[in-house]
């Protein structure tokens, strides 16, 4: 009788294995708290309010109280062509910016991944425009580009080039000097993304291969990449909204011009609810962008759900 107590003693589940009777550890919620609030106060709560935002006619200077529209403010936006030339104009930045950066960038870290005299100052001179904030970076690159005095075109013209041109503000070469500049002050961030998951891979694998005879772009085809792969697509999803989102270097840079060229859907919503006052609009456009954002996310995720199934 007492071995078969003690097994149906021993078959009860615990409180402790997350059973019915599991008790609530309120001690918990009270870490998770100051991360959650500022989260809560200032991400979710702002995004709600946008998207409430966008189903009314809230207008700058506007004595009359606000009113619901329901979806009129997505109805005249499926008819703005000037948005739509944005978000193409948006579309052509991210992958214009994201996939040379990358590649770039790719290129770099494994370069800094080798043993390098000096090795050291390398890695902390290409984490330089990392540190610089996006306004600075846009005014250095100004007096870069700039048409009399710019160090670009006076390079240019020294090597007998041409009289060079304003670059920022021609039709043609407006977004292409935008994108440049974009690589430029994204590509620390990727660096040491792809450096570290490079550390990461075992030299042990790179030394078997080597010792079969593998040279050095089947070494990285089957060993570096395989290990790269995982950071190569968070890094590079991540880059891709980042970029999608730029606001501060491109209204430094043309603030949208010239004519639009490199009007970004963030400056043009930016435009359309502090020079223009149509917040509710606004709004309209900031939920599409969230729209497309959360669905590149979940193609992501997806993705990286599937790789993982079949790894």
């Amino acid at each position: 009788m007492t071995l078969v107590t003690a097994r149906k003693r021993s078959t009860k589940p615990s409180p402790r294995a997350g059973g019915p009777g599991c008790p609530v550890d309120h001690g918990a919620w009270f870490l998770v708290l100051p991360a959650l609030i500022p989260i809560l106060v200032l991400s979710v709560g702002p995004l709600l309010y946008g998207i409430a935002l966008a189903f009314t006619d809230a207008q700058a200077g506007r004595t009359e109280p606000t009113r619901w529209i329901g979806t009129l403010n997505f109805q005249d936006l499926l008819h703005d062509t000037l948005f739509w030339e944005s978000f193409r104009i948006g579309l052509v930045w991210a992958v214009g910016v994201t996939v040379p950066q990358f590649v770039l960038a790719l290129g770099l870290a494994l370069l800094l991944n080798e043993e390098l005299r000096l090795r050291w100052l390398a890695r902390a001179l290409a984490i330089v425009p990392w540190a610089m904030p996006e306004v600075v970076v846009g005014i250095m690159w100004r007096l870069v580009y700039n048409p009399d005095a710019g160090i670009l075109n006076e390079t240019i013209r020294d090597l007998g080039l041409g009289e060079g041109r304003d670059w920022l503000s021609g039709l043609a070469t407006a977004l292409p000097a935008v994108i440049v500049v974009g690589i430029w002050a994204g590509m620390p961030q990727t660096t040491v993304a792809l450096l570290a998951g490079l550390q990461n891979t075992p030299r042990e694998l790179h030394e078997a291969a080597a010792m079969d005879g593998a040279g050095a772009w089947r070494r990285f085809r089957t060993v570096t990449w395989p290990a790269l792969k995982p950071v190569a697509l968070a890094i590079t999803a991540l880059n891709f909204i980042w970029n999608f989102n730029s606001f501060a270097l491109v209204y430094v840079l043309t603030q949208g011009g010239p004519g639009g060229r490199t009007r970004l859907p963030m400056l043009f919503a930016y435009e359309e609810a502090f020079r223009y006052g149509q917040f509710g609009y606004a709004a309209a456009m900031g939920c599409v962008m969230v729209a497309v954002i959360s669905v590149i996310l979940a193609v992501h995720l997806v993705g990286r759900l599937r790789g993982g199934e079949d790894a």
